[in-house]
C-alpha cells in the first residue's frame, strides 16, 4: 500500500495536526530543492520522523531552473579537482542506471579551431580520465571531413575536427518530485507554500525547532524537532544571518533561451566558446526544443522575486548560437521562451553591495562552486550543493546532523547511499517504449497507480510535447498543486517550452482542469491571470533593454 499524500486536502490536514502541537520530529528540512529533497529522501530511509517545508512550491528556485545537465563536471578536473570530479561522474552513472527515462545518456560535441582551445590532444586526455571514472570509454575524436553528418550546421571555417564524449540530461523539476516521493512513501512529510521563519532554541541554546508560517492563511506556529537542516539554497544566507552570521552566498544567474527544434535541430548538446568573453555555452535538446545556454552574471533583485532574463543575456545567447550556426539566423522572434536560475554559490564574507567592476571581486565564472556545510547548534546549513551529487551531499549533511540524532542514527548508517527501487511495466500495455520508460523514471512506484487511473484518450500527448494528458490529471489529485503555475512550470512543463506559457494547448483543457484542482470559475480565472502574469514577466523574452550585469 503506497501512501497517500499530497492528494487533495492532505495539505491542509498536515497543517491542522502540525498547529495542534503534538509531533516532535527527528529532523525538519528547510529547502525543497534537489538538496533538501536528497536529504529528505536520505533520513526517511534511515527510519527517521521527517518534516519538509519550503516557502514556495517544491523546486521553485534553482531546482527547477538549472540547465538541465546532470554531468560529471569537466571543470573540475581542468582545475585539478580528481575527488570531485569522480564522484560526479560515478553518480552521473548510477543516476542513469537507476533513473533511466528521468536521468538519460546525452551525447557532447566540442569543437576544434584552428588556434583555438581546447586543442584535441589536450581534450582527450582530460576525456580519458572522465571515462576511466566512468569505466566506459564514451570519447571519439570526429575528423573535420564528416562533421556535418554529426553537427550539422556547425561553424567549419577552421575546424580540426570535434571530440564526441557523454554526459546526461534530466527534467530537474520532475527529479526533486520523484526524490521528494520516495520520502513520502516512507513515511515523511513534505509541504509546499510553508516557510520556516525562525529557529526556536531549547535553554542551552540547542536548535529545537522552527517557527512556521502557512502561505494560505498567514497564520504562524511552532513545530518541535531534534535537528533542524537548512537547504534553502540562495536563502541560506536568511536563517543564518538571525544567527549573526555574515553572508556566504554570492547570487549568480544562469538565463536559458527556448527556440523550435525546427529552427536549430540538434541531436547532441554542441559546445562551445563564446566569441565575445570565452565563456564556456551549449546547445542541446530537451523535451522537443533546443535550449540555448547559459549566462552567468551577479543577481541584484530580490530573490523572492522570479530571476527572469534581461535584454543584454537575450543578446548574448542569440550571439552565441547565430556565431556557431551562422546558417541559423536567430533572432528575438524565434524564441518561444525563456528560464533564468539563480545558483547559490559559496563565498567568504560576499559583499552583495559591492561593484560588478571591483577588482577584488572574482569574477562570476571564476568563483569556484564548492559547497560548504555550517552547524550552528543542530541547525546544519548547506549551500552550493549540486544536481548531480544530491545524494553524496545527503548523506555529509546527515553525518553533521547525526550527534544529535545519535540514538536513532549512527555514522555506520551514513555510507551508502539509497538505491532508488526498479519498475517494470506490463506487455500488454498499449504505450511505446519510450513512452513506458519516460514514465517509469518520473513517478517510480506510483506509475502503476497513474496508468490504472487513465482512460484510454488521457494517454495522448498534448500537442507536440512530450507530455501526456494523463500527467496533467495525475498531478492536479496527488501532487500538491496550489497554484497553477505549480502545475503548467513544475509538475510538467509545458508552461516553459510552449509559446505563450502553452496558452493553446491549456485553454481548451481548462474546464477538465479546474474540475481535478477543485476550485470554482472565479479561482480558476484569478489563477490562470497570476499564471499568465508569471510566464509574460518572467519566462518570456524582455521587450526592452534592461541591465543584467557583465559576463565574465
Amino acid at each position: 500500500m503506497i501512501a497517500a499524500n499530497w492528494t487533495p486536502g492532505w495539505r491542509a490536514e498536515q497543517i491542522r495536526a502540525l498547529k495542534a502541537g503534538d509531533t516532535e520530529f527527528d529532523l525538519i528540512v528547510i529547502g525543497g530543492g534537489i538538496t533538501g529533497a536528497g536529504v529528505y529522501r536520505e533520513a526517511c530511509a534511515r527510519g527517521l520522523t521527517v518534516l519538509l517545508v519550503d516557502q514556495k512550491d517544491f523546486a521553485w528556485g534553482t531546482s527547477s531552473r538549472s540547465s538541465k545537465m546532470v554531468h560529471g563536471g569537466l571543470r573540475y578536473l581542468g582545475k585539478g579537482q580528481f575527488g570531485l570530479a569522480k564522484d560526479s561522474v560515478t553518480e552521473r552513472q548510477n543516476l542513469m542506471e537507476q533513473l533511466q527515462g528521468l536521468v538519460d545518456p546525452l551525447p557532447f560535441l566540442m569543437g576544434h579551431y584552428k588556434g583555438g582551445f581546447p586543442g584535441p590532444w589536450v581534450f582527450d586526455k582530460l576525456l580519458a580520465i572522465y571515462d576511466f571514472f566512468a569505466g566506459k570509454k564514451y570519447r571519439k575524436f570526429i575528423e573535420s571531413h564528416v562533421q556535418d553528418y554529426w553537427a550539422p550546421g556547425v561553424r567549419s571555417e577552421d575546424l580540426l575536427g570535434v571530440t564526441h564524449f557523454m554526459d546526461a540530461v534530466t527534467d530537474d523539476a520532475r527529479l526533486v518530485m520523484r526524490v521528494l516521493d520516495d520520502g513520502n512513501r516512507l513515511g515523511g512529510t513534505a509541504l509546499n507554500y510553508l516557510k520556516a521563519t525562525d529557529l526556536l532554541r531549547d535553554a542551552s541554546g540547542v536548535t529545537s525547532g522552527v517557527c512556521l508560517q502557512d502561505d494560505s492563511s498567514g497564520d504562524t506556529f511552532h513545530v518541535r524537532s531534534r535537528a533542524v537542516v537548512n537547504a534553502s539554497g540562495a536563502w541560506t544566507d536568511e536563517l543564518r544571518q538571525k544567527l549573526g552570521h555574515k553572508k556566504h552566498i554570492r547570487p549568480l544567474r544562469g538565463s536559458h533561451l527556448v527556440v523550435p527544434f525546427w529552427r536549430l535541430p540538434v541531436s547532441f548538446s554542441v559546445s562551445f566558446f563564446h566569441p565575445e568573453d570565452k565563456r564556456p555555452v551549449f546547445v542541446f535538446p530537451w523535451e522537443g526544443q533546443t535550449v540555448i545556454g547559459t549566462t552567468d552574471l551577479d543577481h541584484k533583485p530580490e530573490l523572492n522575486q522570479e530571476a527572469h532574463i534581461h535584454a543584454d543575456e537575450l543578446r548574448y545567447l542569440l550571439d552565441a548560437a547565430n556565431y556557431q550556426f551562422s546558417k541559423a539566423e536567430l533572432t528575438a522572434s524565434d524564441v518561444t521562451a525563456s528560464w533564468s536560475g539563480v545558483r547559490p554559490v559559496v563565498v567568504d564574507g560576499y559583499d552583495s553591495s559591492s561593484d560588478d567592476s571591483d577588482p577584488e571581486q572574482a569574477t562570476p565564472s571564476d568563483e569556484k562552486r564548492e559547497h560548504m556545510i555550517w552547524d550552528d547548534q543542530g541547525c546544519v546549513s548547506i549551500a552550493g550543493g549540486k544536481l548531480t551529487t544530491f545524494r553524496l551531499l545527503a548523506l555529509e549533511v546527515l553525518r553533521a546532523a547525526q550527534p544529535y540524532l545519535s540514538d536513532k542514527l549512527s555514522q555506520r548508517d551514513l555510507t551508502e547511499t539509497s538505491d532508488f527501487e526498479p519498475q517494470t511495466l506490463p506487455d500488454s500495455l498499449r504505450l511505446s517504449a519510450s513512452v513506458q520508460r519516460r514514465l517509469i523514471g518520473r513517478y517510480g512506484a506510483r506509475v502503476h497507480a497513474l496508468l490504472k487511473s487513465a482512460e484510454q484518450s488521457d494517454l495522448r500527448h498534448l500537442g507536440t510535447s512530450e507530455t501526456l494528458l494523463q500527467e496533467l490529471r495525475w498531478a492536479c489529485r496527488n501532487e500538491c498543486v496550489t497554484h497553477l503555475d505549480d502545475l503548467l512550470l513544475r509538475r510538467v512543463r509545458i508552461g516553459m517550452l510552449q509559446p505563450n506559457g502553452a496558452r493553446a494547448l491549456i485553454q481548451p483543457l481548462a474546464e477538465l482542469l479546474r474540475r481535478e484542482l477543485g476550485w470554482s470559475s472565479e479561482r480558476w480565472q484569478d489563477e490562470w491571470q497570476r499564471y499568465m502574469g508569471i510566464v509574460q514577466r518572467y519566462y518570456s523574452v524582455p521587450l526592452a533593454s534592461s541591465s543584467g550585469g557583465r559576463h565574465d
